[in-house]
């Protein structure tokens, strides 16, 4: 049912998107004044572009041709009248000044738009002067995500590459049918909070054949995320694929109908996680599939975390209201950084509930790794290494 799901959605976007003759108008953003030549601002030709092909009745493109083009921090607003195909062959790279970004939290962002496809290009958003700032602990903006699509629908993000994001590189939040596929995304392992995709709110997203190198999580799944298809997704370095935390707040939406599949993991500090804070919480973890995983030297492949705190400070040593139930971990191999491979830390007062192991190996230093549960129930089948201690 699930693939069935994310077919169909994969169908309407190509449909939407796939014919170019239905392309008519078209706006080049030098003939709105942008210059290719990475220091002259091209915001505002950039919004001029936008502009026009938003009040365009037929369907437009917005082409960004090669070239490096200069973008602070900018807005595309919808409603819009037809389909947006935002082309880019060139670069769009942020100011080299992190102050220059402001207080907004986002570089890019699309907000209340339809059918918007951007392909190709690279974002370079300069991030190492923000990250020395957080490092130095003097006064910092809260610095910006790369680009952002908030309240939107049937949206395409192909072919694009991120690079040194000052926050989270790609965020999708309250969005439904969003597809990103073929992304590349790189940041120093140890630059702080520059998650790969981070998604949010939204429903029926897909992210496949995709590329992730960076300092915090390779994907991270927000509160309220439904129907998340991940497929051939390289992590590492990076903390891995996400779900949480949760119980940052007590009336917190769940997430669930969550499938990685396919996928390989190397050197990340983390393979698959679930991780939520102690405290009392509304929220849940359900329906979740994990399926055909590779580990190469991960310090915890496979790691549920009810008892969550960044950097142990004002850790709320209660115990979780998150339930977390049916998850299910089939045919994932390879070794761990760590003599620990499988660590389920659970909640005392919620327990987890229907985990399923299947055909799992996982070795360190060349013989079998060790298992660690709290508060758990399930069941296992097949060959399962480290030995169960469901």
């Amino acid at each position: 049912m699930a693939m069935l799901i994310v077919s169909s959605v994969v169908l309407f976007l190509f449909t939407a998107f796939c014919c170019p003759s239905n392309i008519n108008a078209a706006y080049n953003v030098i003939s709105f004044g942008a210059k290719p030549d990475g220091q002259t601002d091209s915001t505002q030709a950039f919004l001029r572009a936008w502009t026009s092909a938003c009040n365009s009745v037929q369907a437009a493109t917005i082409y960004v041709p090669r070239g490096r083009f200069l973008l602070k921090a900018v807005v595309f607003r919808g409603p819009c009248k037809n389909q947006i195909n935002v082309q880019i062959d060139g670069t769009l790279i942020a100011p080299l000044d992190y102050r220059a970004m402001g207080n907004s939290g986002n570089w890019i962002l699309f907000i209340k738009v339809n059918r918007v496809r951007v392909t190709g290009g690279t974002l370079d958003a300069k991030g190492a002067g923000f990250w020395a700032c957080r490092a130095s602990g003097n006064n910092c903006p809260v610095g910006a995500r790369s680009i952002t699509f908030n309240w939107a629908n049937d949206i395409v993000v192909s072919g694009l590459t991120s690079i040194n994001s000052q926050l989270s590189h790609i965020v999708i939040n309250s969005c439904n049918n969003v597809l990103v596929r073929n992304v590349k995304i790189i940041a120093p392992d140890l630059s702080p909070n520059t998650d790969g995709i981070h998604v949010q709110s939204s429903t029926g997203v897909t992210i496949s054949s995709s590329n992730i190198k960076t300092g915090d999580d390779c994907i991270s799944i927000g509160p309220g995320t439904r129907n998340l298809w991940m497929e051939r997704i390289q992590c590492g370095p990076g903390h891995g694929v996400s779900i949480g935390s949760l119980a940052r707040e007590f009336n917190e939406d769940g997430v669930q109908n969550v499938t990685l599949t396919n996928s390989v993991f190397t050197g990340s500090d983390n393979g698959v996680r679930i991780k939520s804070w102690a405290r009392p919480s509304t929220s849940f973890v359900r329906n979740i599939v994990y399926r055909n995983l590779v580990m190469k030297n991960v310090e915890n492949p496979l790691i549920i975390d009810q008892n969550y705190c960044h950097n142990n400070i004002n850790c709320p040593g209660q115990s979780s209201g998150v339930k977390i139930s049916q998850v299910t971990y089939k045919n994932i191999q390879g070794t761990s950084a760590t003599p620990v491979a499988v660590i389920f830390d659970c909640s005392p007062s919620n327990p987890c509930r229907g985990i399923r192991m299947q055909d799992i190996k996982l070795t360190y230093l060349n013989k079998p790794a060790q298992a660690s549960c709290t508060h758990i129930g399930g069941t296992t089948t097949g060959v399962i290494v480290p030995e169960s201690c469901l």
